[in-house]
């Protein structure tokens, strides 16, 4: 399996943990959110919104195009301070969002 087909697995499994726990939303925010200048969006969007609005689809558009993915990528950190300790989703999607950042550790694109 190639570099960019484990970030695609990777993407559809946060994916899905979303949905399947409700926290994927049907509506777009609206445009003005993406314009923000913090990382994660983290004034515009709530964490778990950055994830399906931003992360999920640039991931996909990189792996879809066969672009040179980022390097020493990692999201886990954020989210561990980002989620407070007794957030019901903290300990689903802190796992999967390790795999993601994981396939990055220390890598060249693959």
């Amino acid at each position: 399996m190639s570099h960019h087909d484990s970030v695609r697995q990777r993407l559809h499994a946060i994916e899905a943990q979303l949905r399947e726990h409700q926290h994927w939303q049907d509506n777009a925010p609206e445009a003005r959110v993406f314009e923000s200048t913090q990382p994660f969006c983290m004034d515009t969007l709530e964490p778990l919104e950055w994830l399906q609005w931003v992360l999920i689809p640039r991931m996909h558009q990189l792996v879809d195009s066969q672009q040179p993915l980022p390097q020493s990528f990692a999201v886990a950190p954020y989210y561990e301070m980002a989620l407070t300790v007794d957030h019901p989703f903290r300990t689903i999607i802190l796992p999967e969002l390790e795999q993601l950042d994981a396939l990055f550790a220390g890598t060249d694109d693959k």
